[in-house]
């Protein structure tokens, strides 16, 4: 089992949903991240003033995965959330060494 997280552009999210969707990873979690790196953060004008925010909307993606999965998800989301510019993200696996469903008592595969 394996724990796949995502950092992708804010703007792609969308995109990388439905993408998973069709692969059928139907469950995820994910939530707003901020963060700034090579590209910088962008700069905003505001009456004339212009405010450097320091930092660069993004959401992360968080996924647990059977092992045989893996490649397939990792393929999925660096296509759907390439735009071929600095900033548009990483993708890291890490192992899982046990699960459980609260509800049930399941563990490891049978949790996911």
């Amino acid at each position: 089992m394996k724990k796949i997280e995502a950092i992708i552009r804010a703007i792609k999210f969308d995109e990388v949903k439905e993408a998973l969707s069709k692969i059928n990873v139907n469950f995820f979690t994910y939530y707003e991240v901020r963060g700034f790196g090579i590209e910088k953060g962008q700069a905003i004008s505001y009456r004339g003033a212009v405010y450097d925010m320091g930092y660069i909307a993004r959401y992360k993606i968080e996924i647990l995965i059977d092992t045989e999965k893996v490649d397939e998800v990792m393929d999925c989301i660096a296509a759907v959330a390439k735009t071929g510019e600095a900033g548009d993200g990483k993708v890291f696996v890490s192992n899982l060494e046990k699960i459980i469903r609260i509800r049930t008592g399941e563990v490891d595969h049978n949790a996911l």
